[in-house]
């Protein structure tokens, strides 16, 4: 049963990677493994941890992972099902969207732990940044934000840009040759998050496309990045099932960054403020505080910042 499972894997690996030379490669050194023995005794979750850390090796690649499937997925083989089940799953999480609050001194807090599609979740990040669009500060929380669609991170992404002039990102495909360029949106629902500005809470697990909103804003010198250095997952990636409850993620494009040539693979995206993750929010939060007391004039804003400011400085003692 292993060997059909671990061949299967090859032959996806090998028809699908952006980097074939690596899969190759790779694909050379799990075979001389498999006719040794070496996954024989292994049921599914130990054979996917094994070939996922065997890959790695060769490939260091944060997104090429063999996995036992999600619950929600296992009954999902075609690509209309495995559409609709991603859908469902969006939906009952909110579609990434953890919380959404006003905070004292008129600073807005975003937590975010998954980046919807933007066809998907689009009404949903326009009521969150509706929510938060009278405020003299933004905190986006990625610290828990473990990735998701490229083109939901240029959604959300746009509303900090006055216009479609900006170009956020692009996306070389290996199945086509083609790349395809990310703009900022031209038009959005409500209004923009302009001239203020956006603290961005990074930590180790922060992954994929949350760090492509990093990466993409911190490029664009549009946020401060808060926290400690991201994950390190570049790659744009497929699921491809493998049996109904086995599959493997094969990264099938790399992004390319427009301003630095390049993307965060492997080295992830480096904070401006270099703290420990959880001092993230209290350190961006009195950067807020401190921005809204020196540019607010209403004296109730100006009166809360000051509380909270004072109230943290008691806090540490």
């Amino acid at each position: 049963m292993s060997v059909d499972l671990v061949e299967k894997a090859l032959e996806l690996l090998c028809g699908n990677y952006i980097f074939a030379d690596r899969a190759q490669e790779a694909a050379d050194a799990i075979r001389l493994r498999l006719a040794a023995g070496d996954y024989d005794q292994l049921d599914e979750e130990a054979l996917g941890r094994r070939l996922t850390a065997e890959l790695f090796e060769i490939c260091q690649d944060t997104h090429l992972r063999v996995r036992t499937r999600a619950e929600n997925l296992r009954e999902a083989l075609t690509e209309p099902e495995i559409e609709a089940a991603w859908r469902e799953q969006q939906r009952v999480t909110n579609y990434g969207i953890a919380r959404v609050e006003r905070l004292d001194g008129n600073v807005g807090l975003l937590d975010l732990r998954f980046v919807t599609s933007a066809g998907v979740g689009g009404r949903a990040i326009a009521a969150a940044m509706e929510l938060v669009s009278q405020t003299h500060a933004l905190i986006v929380d990625l610290r828990r934000n473990r990735g998701g669609f490229p083109d939901g991170a240029v959604f959300w992404t746009s509303y900090f840009f006055p216009d479609g002039e900006t170009h956020l990102n692009s996306i070389y495909e290996g199945s086509t040759g083609r790349t395809r360029q990310f703009w900022s949106h031209a038009w959005l629902p409500g209004d923009r998050y302009l001239d203020r500005p956006i603290y961005l809470l990074t930590s180790e697990s922060t992954f994929s496309a949350g760090e492509e909103i990093c990466y993409n804003l911190k490029a664009q010198g549009r946020a401060v990045l808060v926290g400690a250095t991201t994950k390190g997952g570049a790659h744009p990636t497929d699921a491809f099932p493998i049996t109904p409850t086995f599959e493997i993620t094969v990264p099938v494009a790399r992004a390319v960054n427009p301003v630095t040539g390049g993307n965060w693979e492997g080295t992830g995206v480096e904070p401006d403020v270099a703290v420990a993750a959880p001092e993230a929010f209290d350190v961006a939060y009195r950067m807020a505080l401190q921005h809204v007391l020196a540019s607010a004039t209403a004296p109730a804003i100006l009166a809360e910042a000051r509380s909270a400011l004072d109230e943290r400085a008691a806090d540490r003692g």
